[in-house]
């Protein structure tokens, strides 16, 4: 959502932050609303709302609500009768567990707040680089 003190942002902003279609965002946005992590205002002036603040949901929660797994594909067995494939996707399945078990924790670190800080933190040296250009 786009911090603008509280005001709705609609799918359409959304998406043309994202650079992606306000379907796919309204797609997404009804995964998070599923859980109760945003909600949806009706009307001229509504829009995708944050249904606590930014700095009490964690990535590991939006995480969480969007995907089963980043590293899903990882270690699945095409040839389920070849002993190797077996035992190299034993292996592999073991590896995506420990990492995904890292990214889980890592992203279980950072807030929504965190990378609206970073987005402000990002667009100051845009801005910089601009006057510089200038």
């Amino acid at each position: 959502m786009v911090e603008r003190s509280g005001l709705p942002a609609t799918s359409e902003q959304l998406a043309a932050c994202l650079m992606t279609n306000p379907v796919v965002v309204r797609r997404t946005m009804a995964g998070l609303r599923a859980i109760g992590m945003v909600r949806s205002a009706p009307g001229h002036r509504g829009g995708w709302i944050l249904m606590r603040a930014p700095d009490a949901i964690t990535l590991a929660e939006v995480y969480a609500a969007l995907s089963d797994s980043m590293l899903l594909g990882v270690g699945n067995a095409e040839s389920p009768g070849c002993l190797v494939e077996q035992a190299i996707s034993g292996l592999m399945g073991d590896f995506r567990r420990q990492a995904e078990g890292l990214l889980v924790k890592r992203l279980g670190e950072k807030t929504l707040a965190d990378v609206a800080a970073d987005v402000k933190r990002l667009m100051k040296k845009q801005k910089l680089r601009i006057a510089h250009v200038a």
